[in-house]
């Protein structure tokens, strides 16, 4: 499929047989999830859709504000691609674990129904353990092993599971239909932070549990409403060291990448590198005909003005990347500092706006039947 797009207008053209070799790997999936994952592709050929984590949540000095978040406020549009997370969906007491499903399902659904689109992480508290998501030292189990099937706490999984199935099966719009959704579990999981981090899970305990977290969604708990993202942090320099511990082309839809560390944290910036492991998961989408995306990055507190263009945007538009959406992290409600996509006033405003402005870029106001199969 040839994707053509204007501002405020997408055309769907001339469908080829090449582009529609791209299938997703669950057969059942709802057409409108099919739609979008085929459109996600079409798009990444000549385009990129923006995402913010949290957007409709929070954001800079505000929360629960219906409507609102802070890229509207600077552009006139909501971000193409809206991040959440099930962090609340487990570990937490019933009162708050039911009142976060009621705000995030009403969050799915009115993203949906506005033409936008959502993306889940999984701050998964951990279940076999104080310490909640990050690994904190004597009080974190190794929780990979216990969870897995024949492991002490695979039961306690299989029903954290079953929550996130009611929650996936519950998103549905006026009109009866399903909300899709970009599913990113265990991410980062090359790192130390997290309690399912590379240090205390063996390739072959991650893998497995990988397998059996979508085969349980998908064929025995019946969710036909996802897209499953792999998205490792930056610790990668080759292909190998990328699929290292890839569960297998039957279980991933989609090559993702977290990368704060080469696009200027702490004020360091290394764009080769960036770029070159973006190539990485770039090239891997081509050759295995699935998508990839830029599933996290940022500035905390965008002291570089010029940040949008001369670094994200720059790098983007390089070395014919086909990459479905990149995503900025949150901006937190409370905080001075944390935050990581420009609000009114902010010293980067002028040049996001160049950015949103720019042909190459996609918010959720140029969407227009993202998922339908419109020829």
């Amino acid at each position: 499929m040839n994707f053509i797009t204007q501002k405020n207008a997408l055309l769907f053209v001339c469908i080829t047989a090449g582009h529609f070799l791209f299938a997703q790997i669950d057969k059942n999936a709802t057409k409108e999830t099919k739609n979008l994952y085929r459109n996600l592709n079409a798009i990444s050929i000549s385009h990129i859709l923006f995402g913010h984590q949290h957007a409709l949540e929070y954001g800079h000095g505000w929360s629960n504000e219906p409507d609102k978040s802070d890229v509207k406020s600077v552009t006139g549009s909501h971000p193409a691609v809206v991040g959440i997370d099930f962090s609340d969906f487990s570990g937490q007491s019933k009162v708050k674990t039911e009142k976060s499903i009621q705000v995030l399902r009403k969050n799915v659904v009115d993203t949906y129904e506005r033409g936008g689109i959502t993306t889940v992480s999984w701050h998964f508290n951990n279940p076999a353990s104080d310490g909640g998501f990050y690994w904190k030292e004597g009080i974190s189990k190794a929780s990979m092993a216990l969870i897995k099937p024949g492991g002490s706490h695979h039961e306690q999984y299989k029903e954290i599971l079953k929550t996130i199935a009611d929650f996936a099966n519950s998103v549905k719009a006026k009109d009866g239909t399903l909300s899709p959704m970009i599913f990113r579990p265990f991410h980062e999981f090359d790192g130390d932070w997290f309690w399912w981090g590379k240090p205390y899970t063996s390739r072959e305990d991650f893998i497995e549990v990988w397998q059996f977290t979508v085969s349980y969604l998908r064929d025995t708990l019946g969710v036909h409403n996802f897209i499953y993202a792999f998205s490792p942090d930056n610790r990668f320099n080759s292909e190998s060291e990328y699929l290292e511990r890839y569960p297998g082309d039957k279980f991933v839809d989609m090559f993702g990448m977290d990368d704060y560390a080469d696009f200027g944290r702490d004020g360091k910036y290394d764009l080769e590198a960036g770029l070159k492991k973006l190539e990485i998961i770039s090239n891997l989408g081509k050759k295995k005909k699935k998508l990839a995306a830029f599933t996290e990055t940022g500035l905390e507190s965008i002291p570089n003005e010029k940040w949008w263009t001369e670094v994200l945007l720059k790098t983007l538009k390089s070395n014919d990347l086909k990459l479905s959406y990149v995503l900025v992290w949150r901006n937190d409600a409370i905080s001075p500092t944390h935050y990581y996509a420009p609000f009114p006033e902010q010293i980067s405003v002028p040049d996001f706006l160049k950015f949103y402005n720019d042909p190459f870029t996609l918010f959720e106001k140029d969407l227009t039947n993202i998922y339908q199969m419109n020829f």
